[in-house]
């Protein structure tokens, strides 16, 4: 799992996207591939319900190689059909210029009734440019896995209004580490920030239950079934 750390910016996101993985691990079976796989953060949770672990990675990842099979995700993929129970893609999809392809490649190397498990971001801020291509909404999320082949799609949104409001503004206010930045200006507003970084994210999910918007929400998470 995702280190949470409670004097960080963005620990809300780790908590969350932990809480996501662990809801699915009823769903996890058998044979795993993991495409975009970087640093293997949920590998010991898998084992625990599956019976093998496979990473899938490209050579430039920015999170250092540590696949088990080195490929390019934006084309066809070097691994056998129907090979997989399970095919998981954990906030990936974005950073693909093809993702249709591997859509299509995750739905080609499932066995019939495997399953596949996606996050993706939908409010967040530009990352690992220029690496970064989309956002994704539910409608279009449901359009591309059934036109991959999927059934059973179900997208459920990562959080609501206030958790995506608070982490937006802790990623901004967490410009105040920037070496641009002079070192007597963050020692000065350090201290301020750091109790907004905590309280925010503490009380966000809390107002999430209480004052539910879906429209607006950090990511999805989505779940279908090969037939």
């Amino acid at each position: 799992m995702h280190k949470v750390c409670y004097w960080d910016h963005n620990w809300l996101a780790h908590k969350l996207n932990n809480a996501l993985l662990k809801k699915q691990l009823g769903n996890i079976r058998g044979v795993v591939y993991d495409l975009g796989c970087g640093t293997r953060p949920y590998e010991k949770e898998i084992l625990a319900v599956a019976d093998r672990y496979i990473g899938i990675d490209w050579a430039n990842t920015l999170h250092g190689l540590h696949a088990d099979i080195v490929a390019n995700l934006n084309q066809p993929l070097p691994i056998e059909s129907e090979v997989a129970d399970t095919v998981i893609s954990l906030q990936v999809m974005e950073h693909l210029c093809e993702p249709q392809i591997m859509l299509g490649e995750a739905f080609r190397i499932l066995k019939a009734g495997g399953t596949v498990y996606i996050t993706v971001p939908f409010q967040w801020w530009v990352h690992e440019a220029p690496y970064d291509f989309f956002r994704f909404t539910r409608y279009g999320l449901e359009y591309m896995l059934n036109k991959a082949g999927f059934v059973d799609v179900l997208v459920e949104e990562s959080t609501g209004f206030w958790s995506m409001w608070s982490l937006k503004l802790n990623y901004q206010l967490d410009r105040i580490n920037s070496p641009k930045v002079p070192k007597i200006i963050r020692w000065i507003l350090l201290p301020l920030v750091l109790p907004i970084w905590v309280v925010n994210q503490i009380i966000a999910p809390l107002l999430d239950k209480i004052w539910p918007e879906t429209r607006e929400t950090a990511g999805y998470s989505v779940t279908a079934r090969k037939p």
